[in-house]
């Protein structure tokens, strides 16, 4: 299997398209994180008013206890002290609550917008990069088998680019259609060098 292609020009985009690959993605990962850290920042007065609802409950419901011990009167002053110390804990639990809505959206939004970038630009990157290890393993493949030099060649002739194909002297048809192997061999070579594969090394054979 082709990971690389093996011609420098070629090898050198791939390693730049990956390197920006990562680079994107790492961008968007800094500000994912960076928006779920301002978003949180709202967060804060609720985790104030968590830490004064509950403290206030907590001495309510000491004082409550002690007025219980009071003697006669100790359940009538407690029962004040007991609702205050209720009410209070609501506020601890609005402030717990207001916590949880900002966590949950700075963590949605955090996630959509870092996210989806990433996404896109992982999936576009996959499928550049298996096309072409999948040509280029194929094409590796054939240019080492008997008879592969004359499918390479075919492939050339159907997919090559235009102006690649405009370069060819005119009876390359011809010649192609007789056997020719010198017609052969660069019709192979032009469809491995479009794949950034080398041509020359006795890496072809018939």
């Amino acid at each position: 299997m082709k990971i690389y292609a093996e011609k420098p020009f070629r090898f050198g985009r791939q390693v730049i398209a990956d390197a920006a690959t990562i680079a994107w993605i790492g961008l968007w990962i800094w500000v994912g994180t960076h928006l779920y850290d301002l978003i949180m920042k709202l967060a804060v007065p609720g985790q104030k008013l968590e830490t004064a609802g509950s403290g206030i409950a907590d001495n309510l419901a000491d004082a409550q206890n002690k007025a219980n011990d009071i003697p006669l009167v100790g359940e009538k002053l407690g029962s004040p002290l007991g609702k205050a110390a209720e009410a209070a804990r609501s506020l601890a639990d609005a402030g717990q609550t207001q916590q949880d809505v900002v966590y949950d959206l700075a963590l949605t939004l955090s996630i959509a917008i870092g996210g989806l970038p990433i996404f896109i630009a992982i999936v576009l990157w996959l499928l550049l990069r298996f096309r072409w290890i999948r040509a280029a393993s194929a094409a590796n493949r054939l240019r080492r088998r008997r008879g592969g030099v004359e499918l390479l060649a075919l492939r050339a002739l159907t997919f090559a680019p235009l102006r690649r194909i405009a370069t060819l002297p005119e009876d390359t048809a011809s010649k192609w259609r007789a056997g020719d192997p010198g017609t052969v061999d660069s019709l192979a070579a032009l469809e491995l060098r479009r794949l950034g594969l080398r041509t020359t090394g006795g890496a072809m054979r018939r």
